[in-house]
Order: structure tokens, then sequence, then C-alpha cells
């Protein structure tokens, strides 16, 4: 393959070996060259593509948002009413490719660092604002939209605190009984909301 052609193949790389160096120590506190050599590269070449660490770092959140959103409108094209939309919506965040263990750990260093880095706490916003809009654009339909505002909420807060616990928790907590968890709280949720009308 030409050198040029090896480029996005040596950046996937570097933000795949990013990933698993900061899951596998649960904080941003690595070196270029320690993500480097996991992504058999030089240090020179890591810093070629992406300039500093934080850079790179910042590439790694926008892959790991771009990937997301990927799954997201793939689900959503599949829900065929409000209800599926949201139980999609809960299914992608806990599905394989988010839910694992490193990718889990290099979201928690990422909320961490985003109290001091600017960058990181716009990426992060721009996650919270996607996955509010994707909830009401399902809930909206199904309750008033204060109840929706309410349950939207809700449910970022449950995914987000169900990924702290997993990154906390040693061993690997089923994806499937997260997702039930909050699913059982969007059906209890609208039971209680029919009945209320």
């Amino acid at each position: 393959m030409p050198r040029t052609g090896m480029e996005p193949l040596r950046r996937k790389a570097l933000i795949n070996a990013t990933i698993s160096t900061i899951g596998e120590r649960g904080t941003l506190n690595v070196t270029v060259a320690e993500i480097a050599g996991r992504a058999g590269v030089s240090s020179a070449l890591a810093h070629h593509y992406f300039g500093p660490k934080e850079e790179l770092v910042q590439a790694t959140m926008r892959q790991l948002l771009a990937d997301l959103g990927h799954d997201m409108v793939n689900a959503l094209h599949q829900a065929t009413s409000p209800r599926e939309r949201v139980s999609a919506i809960i299914a992608v965040n806990f599905n394989a490719g988010q839910f694992r263990e490193e990718t889990v750990h290099a979201w928690l260093a990422f909320y961490v660092e985003a109290q001091n880095s600017l960058p990181l706490r716009r990426l992060l916003r721009v996650y919270a604002r996607r996955l509010h809009s994707n909830l009401m654009s399902g809930l909206v339909v199904l309750v008033p939209r204060p109840e929706a505002e309410r349950m939207a909420e809700a449910i970022a807060a449950m995914i987000d605190g169900l990924y702290i616990r997993r990154a906390l928790r040693d061993g690997l907590p089923n994806p499937a009984s997260a997702i039930s968890l909050v699913e059982d709280y969007v059906t209890a949720t609208l039971k209680q909301q029919a009945m209320s009308q």
C-alpha cells in the first residue's frame, strides 16, 4: 500500500491505542510514547499526525462520539415507533462496542479531565445535547413535554451512572442488565403517566 494510504490506518491505530492505554490505566496520565508503542508506530509519527497529546486525546474522544453517533443513526433508522426510538437509544449506549471495559474507562477519564479542559468539556456537552435531543424525539410523543424533559434527564443520568459503576467495579457488569434497569424505569414511568391522565 502506498505510504499516503497508510495515514488513515495509522491514525485509527493511534486512536485505538489511546483508548486501550487510557482504559488500562483509568487516567489520561499516559505518554504519547506509550500510545505510539502500543500502536506500533514511533512517537515522532504520532506527533506528526496529531501534534501534542491533548490533540490526540481530543481526536480520540471525537472518534468515540462519531462511533456512538453512527451506531445511533443506524439504530434509530430501524425504530418504527416513538417507544422503539427510546429503546434503541438506550440499547446503543450499552452495545458491545460502547460498553466494553476499555471504552468505559476512557469515557470516565474524559469526564474527569473535562473539569480542567475546555475542549473536552465542549465535546461532552455535544454528547449530552445529542443524547437529550434523541431521547426527546421519542419521549415528547409519549408524554407531555415537561415529563419528557424530566425522563430524558433521568435516562441520561442512569446511563452515565451505569458507566461509572462499571468503571469502578471489579468484573464486567452485564450490558443486558444495564439496559433492563433503564427500560424498567421508562416502562414504569410511562405506565404511571398513562394512569394519571
